[in-house]
């Protein structure tokens, strides 16, 4: 009983941790865009996004029924199962992080368990009809249905507001993108704090701790809250300027179209108790914004990487999963020697990560160094500019039809730009 008990405790901490990397995780989809149109600072905008994580946890537990109730068989489920998820999850997460790919927490711990449980007790443990519905079809469904939505609502946007671009509401736009960020965060409370409330109210029951078909207490609620909230407060600043500044360059206006169609599509999805993706949800809107505006692109290359990520998520967290889930079934040295894995790649990846520290002070630089691509090249190239903005790089460079260049005026100021 008291090795039984360990490895729960276990369990519980190692949740809280994958809850931890799932809130710096995911700070970049509340946050992004409003940290680079400069409506909030950054740390004051992941402080915001912190206390609202922690409120939205409190909200609603039908995403932690699902994971806990409707995912797996929950009755032929062993402690050190959810631990093996754990692992593939947390590694995921962190390789993610470390390169700046926005990938989904969500996806990553499904993948774990299914991998993890397969392992354990066979495809019939896992229920088909349930990843299917609530996971599978909204991580597709997802991205598109907010991408369109947030491109339609930009160009409304510009549309109704073609000459209304003055710093009133400049102003206006930024104090509306303040608030659907704060709508994002405590969306993303409401979703993705409840999978760490779901996987340890399913270790609980697994332990014999909960009676199968238990809702998680106050307790699991508050300790999830609070670990999502703090990793959110940490910053994952790489993430944030990959989100902020690498897909697209956003206006005010642009990013409160993408962060209120996200909350929108977000809490729906809270209230149905699927487990979505929020990482999918904002990426996609951001894209939706980039392309809604007359002139925008999307630098695909960068959402090329992304999209690659996306797809590897749940296959490469489930064989991580499985694997941890092999050597468990060795025994009480097994474990261990999962648990210094996880511990052993986790510490090294941060070390990796110190060699190009990114903070707060780089997700607001003007210009971003990723190279735009072909395709957003070839955008670039057909699209006219928007009214009033003079291409002087090309006005310098290529003379109008039948003129002939005209020598550039003797100065004796240096030239501005370098």
């Amino acid at each position: 009983m008291e090795s039984f008990s360990l490895i729960l405790a276990i369990v519980v901490i190692t949740a809280l941790a994958f809850d931890f990397t799932n809130g710096f995780h995911d700070t970049a989809n509340a946050m992004a865009t409003t940290i680079s149109t400069g409506a909030l600072k950054p740390k004051v905008a992941v402080a915001m996004s912190a206390a609202l994580n922690l409120v939205g946890a409190f909200l609603s537990v039908e995403v932690a029924n699902t994971i806990s109730k409707g995912l797996v068989d929950e009755t032929g489920i062993r402690p050190e199962v959810i631990f093996a998820a754990l692992t593939g999850a947390i590694l995921w997460n962190l390789l993610t992080w470390l390169v700046g790919l926005p990938s989904s927490s969500s996806h990553a711990l499904m993948g774990g368990l299914v991998g993890a449980t397969v392992a354990s007790a066979g495809f019939g443990a896992v229920h088909g009809d349930v990843l299917v519905t609530k996971v599978l079809l909204p991580a597709v469904a997802a991205p598109i249905v907010a991408g369109l939505a947030t491109m339609v609502a930009t160009r409304l946007s510009y549309g109704i507001g073609r000459d209304g671009d003055t710093p009133v509401t400049r102003k206006g736009y930024r104090a509306g993108q303040i608030a659907s960020a704060g709508l994002v965060s405590l969306a993303h409370g409401t979703n993705d704090a409840q999978k760490t409330m779901g996987i340890i109210t399913l270790a609980l029951i697994a332990g014999g701790a909960l009676s199968p078909g238990s809702n998680p207490p106050t307790w699991v609620i508050l300790s999830a809250g609070l670990a999502i909230a703090l990793g959110t407060y940490i910053g994952g600043w790489r993430i944030i300027r990959t989100m902020g500044k690498g897909l697209t360059d956003l206006e005010p206006r642009q990013g409160f179209a993408a962060q209120t169609s996200a909350a929108t599509a977000i809490l729906a999805s809270s209230h149905l108790g699927f487990s979505l993706s929020t990482t999918h949800v904002v990426s996609g809107s951001v894209m939706g914004a980039g392309l809604g505006r007359k002139g925008g692109v999307v630098r695909w290359s960068t959402a090329t990487r992304m999209f690659i990520a996306w797809a590897l998520t749940l296959p490469a967290a489930a064989l991580v999963g499985a694997g941890a889930e092999a050597v468990t079934g060795l025994g009480d040295w097994g474990t261990g020697l999962v648990a210094l894995f996880l511990i052993g790649s986790s510490f090294a990846i941060w070390k990796i990560s110190r060699r190009e520290v990114i903070d707060h002070t780089h997700v607001t630089a003007e210009e971003y160094t990723e190279p735009p691509g072909v395709v957003t090249t070839a955008m670039a190239m057909v699209t006219p500019p928007p009214v009033g903005v003079v291409a002087d790089d090309l006005t310098a460079t290529i003379p109008a039809a039948g003129a002939e260049s005209a020598p550039a005026p003797a100065t004796t100021a240096p030239s501005a730009r370098v």
